[in-house]
């Protein structure tokens, strides 16, 4: 008897075990993340599956087949474009917005290269088919392809080279959706009117359904998106001065909704005294306590043609935000045993909503911050770090390129031989957090590398995100 109830008992914690490994993969970031990959490889190949699961035509050639299936993934990759810029929470929480953006950029490459291929090869093994290319004489089909490729080359080249052409950011966000669109349409319209390989008609259905959900997906950023914001406006309460020519924008939120509470180090688009269907909005790290819904914090730097304007903003002024956005931030490491964040000039704001909100929460974690800088006087939040000592168990590092006469302190920049002296011994217990310019966030990287600091924990957050 009591053997056969243990026996029961360990079946059934076996049970319970077996649950709750199996939640905790479905968690897993690292499993979630390699689900999406899985996904997208999944769609883009889709054209090959189809012609494994049904013969294409006879007496093709393998060229023209491989020619074709080159098309279809491009198309394919094209239209997954649209899921990538769409700011799919569940997507972008397993990368963080600018891997994905990185991503989008150098995977539209690609495509366009496949795009290129595709006739090319038509071209070579069937030099007949060149006739297609007369616009006025070719069936519409090819008109479309022709059309097809004629907007993507628009988008690529428009998109590569935007600030040569000088085109406006509006204008030209608002073109590089409509030439997707039209790249999209025409290519599948293309595919459909060749029909050797969609003749079945629930390939065309397949297909279609392709392109609706991606046309579906723009409709959604430019239009329900925004429309969203509209209602959940926020008004600028104070534009207040900090050391090193940045602003701190304090906004509030406006009508009967509750704002939101944020992750610290995490970001979000903000489009002030516009319609929010303008889409002229611009991503800045939060820098106040995360857990305060009725007040959201941007310490800004007067560096571009928006942000030197900042300061003239009026109390008052509406502005609409879409986030929070990113995955730069503590809340992932809540097993940490304390972290090492490196920051570089305007790199202060995400950390600066790190100490603050870990502050309010008294978390007794040992902090460490390095912050590089140009001038004493331009260390920004210099007061409020200091601060922060009190009520955490914070030590600051400053780092001067140009130290006064009397600074004891560090000098030149934060390198291998400066971290070595400063980072703790079990590097494997902390987690470390880096935002800087691009420059010294590589030169951080590499001495982390060389301090045997494992690559799992250093996170990294990069400020050219569109």
């Amino acid at each position: 008897m009591i053997i056969t109830f243990k026996s029961h008992f360990l079946s059934i914690l076996d049970i319970k075990l077996r649950l709750n490994m199996r939640s905790l993969l479905m968690r897993s970031p690292v499993v979630v993340a390699a689900g999406w990959i899985g996904a997208y490889l999944l769609i883009a190949l889709l054209p090959l599956l189809l012609l494994i699961i049904y013969p294409a035509p006879e007496n093709r050639g393998f060229w023209i087949d491989f020619s074709v299936a080159l098309g279809f993934i491009a198309l394919a990759m094209i239209a997954l474009q649209f899921a990538l810029t769409a700011r799919i929470n569940r997507i972008e929480a397993s990368y963080g917005v600018d891997i994905i953006l990185q991503f989008h950029r150098y995977i539209s490459l690609v495509a366009f290269a496949l795009v290129l291929i595709h006739p090319v090869i038509l071209f070579i093994v069937k030099p007949e088919t060149l006739q297609l290319l007369n616009f006025t004489t070719a069936p519409w089909r090819a008109r479309m392809a022709v059309l097809a490729t004629l907007a993507l080359i628009a988008l690529v080249v428009t998109t590569i080279w935007r600030q040569q052409l000088k085109i406006p950011y509006e204008p030209w966000r608002t073109s590089h959706g409509i030439l997707a669109v039209l790249a999209v349409g025409l290519g599948l319209g293309h595919a459909i009117g060749v029909g050797n390989y969609l003749g079945l008609f629930w390939k065309t259905v397949l297909w279609t359904g392709i392109a609706l959900v991606a046309l579906w997906l723009l409709v959604y950023v430019r239009l329900v998106k925004p429309w969203f914001m509209l209602k959940k406006p926020y008004l600028v309460e104070e534009v207040r001065a900090e050391r090193g020519d940045v602003w701190t924008v304090v906004l509030r939120p406006a009508g009967q909704h509750n704002g939101f509470c944020f992750q610290p180090g995490q970001f979000a688009w903000i489009t002030v005294d516009i319609s929010p269907f303008r889409m002229r909005e611009h991503p800045f790290s939060m820098s106040s306590n995360g857990d305060n819904r009725e007040r959201v914090e941007f310490s800004i730097k007067a560096l571009g043609d928006f942000t030197k304007t900042v300061k003239d903003i009026p109390p008052g002024t509406k502005a609409f935000l879409d986030g929070p956005y990113g995955v730069f931030t503590t809340e992932r490491y809540e097993d940490s045993a304390g972290f090492v964040l490196i920051a570089g000039g305007i790199g202060i704001t995400p950390m600066m909503s790190v100490l603050v909100t870990q502050a309010q929460r008294k978390d007794d974690r040992p902090y460490l911050l390095i912050y590089a800088s140009k001038k004493w006087e331009d260390i920004t939040f210099r007061e409020e770090l200091e601060d922060l000592k009190q009520k955490l168990d914070l030590k600051i590092v400053h780092v001067l390129r140009e130290a006064p006469d009397d600074w004891s302190g560090e000098k030149g920049y934060v390198d291998k031989e400066l971290l070595s002296c400063y980072l703790p011994k079990r590097q494997a217990t902390k987690q470390y957090f880096i935002c800087a310019s691009p420059k010294m966030m590589e030169q951080v990287e590499l001495a982390l590398h060389q301090l045997d600091v494992p690559p799992t924990n250093i996170h990294m957050e990069h400020f050219n995100l569109v």
